[in-house]
């Protein structure tokens, strides 16, 4: 069963996921990758407004390719998360409650989430074309000089990802590794 969300989020609407859930998003999200991130960090630490309002917000871990007529996003396949574990908790502090990628986090990224009641999703990686199909409108709104890595205001509609890391920080990885052994010892 698909659990259906809509964005902004909040922690009432996250607080009962748990991993391996699949869920459709629906609203609007940020896209952003490491170097967004990091102009977005220098903005907290200097103390600055940062372009973009995370509170209740979801940042989708793209560089998506050009759109072709008819789309708003080209292809929008998922980066690795990790890259953005330096920038991510500062984020976390200022609302930020969603993020999808694909691949692990670190700890101090899952402390936070949890201090927060964030949840981590991954997208299929190499599903980038289908991926974009959901991707119903598209604007740059910071840092259009990063080109493919502009932050970008999407509207999705039944954006598919699965939770990955929920709010209390189960985590499906870790989870599915101790399934995986626990079945291999009794076989």
């Amino acid at each position: 069963m698909e659990i259906k969300l809509n964005t902004p989020f909040t922690k009432e609407a996250l607080k009962d996921l748990k991993p391996g859930d699949n869920v459709l998003i629906t609203g609007y999200m940020y896209t952003a990758r490491d170097a967004a991130h990091k102009r977005l960090v220098e903005l907290v630490e200097s103390g600055k407004e940062l372009p973009i309002d995370v509170k209740g917000a979801c940042i989708f871990y793209v560089g998506p390719t050009p759109a072709k007529e008819g789309q708003a996003l080209g292809s929008a396949g998922p980066t690795t998360s990790y890259r953005m574990d330096a920038y991510t908790p500062a984020l976390l502090d200022l609302g930020l409650m969603g993020m999808v990628g694909k691949g692990k986090r670190g700890p101090e990224v899952v402390k936070k989430m949890v201090e927060h009641g964030a949840v981590y999703f991954a997208a299929i990686g190499g599903a980038g074309a289908l991926i974009s199909k959901k991707i119903k409108t598209s604007e740059i709104v910071a840092y259009e000089d990063l080109g493919a890595e502009a932050i970008r205001k999407i509207y999705v509609e039944d954006f598919p990802a699965t939770v990955i890391i929920d709010s209390k920080g189960n985590n499906l990885y870790e989870l599915g590794r101790e399934e995986y052994l626990k079945w291999k010892k009794e076989e």
